[in-house]
C-alpha cells in the first residue's frame, strides 16, 4: 500500500469497510488442523457448524476493530503451540508452580489451547485492550460458564493499570501479533514493561511471533495513522534487546528466527507487508 493511499484506507477502518487487502473472505485451510480440533473437542461444536461459527464470530470481531489477524484469520493459527519451545512451556505451566500472561490475547485462542492441552487455570492471565473480545471469546469457545481464567482490561503504557499487580509475578509471556504494532520507541517501553511483569530469575521468558522485514524499519500503520510500526529483521531483533538489557540491569538471550511467508498465506502476507514482509518467531529468555 503506498503513502498516497493511506487517507482512503483510514476511513475504510473507520467504517469497518471489508475492502482493505487484510480482509480474507474466504477461511481457506486455517480449519484443516488445531483450531478445528480445538473447537469441535474443547468447545464441542458439531464439526458441521464450525466453519460457519468461524464466520459469524470473525465478523462480529471486525466490527469491535479491523485488525489485520482477525481479516486474515490470524487467531485460527494457535501459534504458541508451533513454538519449538511450546512442550517446555508447557511443562513447566502444567506443575502449577509458574504463571503465564498473553499480552494482547484477543479471543484468548492461545490460552484455551493452554488449557486443552492441560495447564491449571489459576496459572492463566490474559490482557488485551479492547474487552470486547474477551467476551467475543467466551462465545466463541463457548465456555463461559467453565473457564475460570483471569481477563485484565489494560494498556501496555499506562504503568497504574491493572498489570500493576502481575509485576514480578510472571514466568511466561506470550506475546503473539503484538509487538509490531507500535513504532520502534515505543517497542523498546512495552520490552521494558515486560521485563517488570516476569519473575527475576533465570528462565523467565517471553515468546511470541510478529511480521518482520528482509529490511529493518519503520512502516507506514496500517490501521493507526497516529504512529508507524517498526518492522524488525533478525539483527534489529537481538539489537533491541540488548539495548532493553542495558535499560534495565538485565540480561537476555535472544532466539528468533525468520519465516518463509508461504508458511502464512503468502498472498495476505505481502498484500499486508509487501514483498520482503516475513514472519518472525522469538524465544527471549532471562539469564
Amino acid at each position: 500500500m503506498a503513502q498516497t493511499d493511506i487517507p482512503n484506507a483510514l476511513e475504510k477502518i473507520q467504517e469497518r469497510s471489508k475492502d482493505v487487502p487484510w480482509y480474507n473472505p474466504d477461511v481457506g485451510n486455517k480449519l484443516g488442523g488445531s483450531a478445528r480440533e480445538l473447537l469441535e473437542n474443547y468447545s464441542k461444536i458439531p464439526a458441521s457448524e464450525v466453519e460457519d461459527h468461524v464466520y459469524k464470530i470473525r465478523d462480529e470481531a471486525w466490527s469491535v476493530f479491523p485488525y489485520p489477524c482477525i481479516g486474515g484469520f490470524r487467531f485460527l493459527d494457535l501459534a504458541i503451540a508451533q513454538s519449538p519451545d511450546y512442550p517446555t512451556i508447557l511443562k513447566r505451566l502444567k506443575t502449577g508452580h509458574e504463571r503465564f500472561l498473553d499480552l494482547g490475547c484477543c479471543f484468548g485462542q492461545e490460552i484455551r489451547r493452554l488449557v486443552h492441552d492441560g495447564v491449571p487455570q489459576s496459572s492463566i492471565y490474559g490482557a488485551d485492550l479492547r474487552p470486547e473480545f474477551f467476551e467475543l471469546g467466551y462465545k466463541f469457545f463457548r465456555d463461559v460458564d467453565t473457564l475460570k481464567v483471569k481477563f485484565l482490561a489494560a494498556d501496555i503504557f499506562d504503568i497504574e493499570s491493572t498489570l500493576k499487580d502481575l509485576e514480578g509475578t510472571i514466568d511466561i509471556i506470550y506475546a503473539g501479533s503484538f509487538l509490531h504494532l507500535f513504532n520502534y520507541e515505543q517497542q523498546v517501553e512495552v520490552c521494558k514493561r515486560i521485563v517488570k511483569l516476569l519473575r527475576e530469575k533465570e528462565g523467565s521468558v517471553v515468546v511470541g511471533r510478529q511480521a518482520g522485514n528482509l529490511e529493518a524499519g519503520e512502516r507506514v500503520h496500517r490501521t493507526n495513522e497516529a504512529q508507524s510500526m517498526f518492522r524488525h529483521n533478525l539483527e534489529s531483533f537481538k539489537k533491541m534487546w540488548e539495548e532493553v538489557g542495558v535499560m534495565t540491569g538485565t540480561k537476555w538471550r535472544v532466539e528468533v528466527e525468520m519465516l518463509d511467508s508461504v508458511s502464512v498465506d503468502r498472498a495476505w502476507m505481502q498484500g499486508l507487508h509487501g514483498k520482503d514482509g516475513r514472519p518472525i518467531r522469538f524465544s527471549v529468555w532471562r539469564e
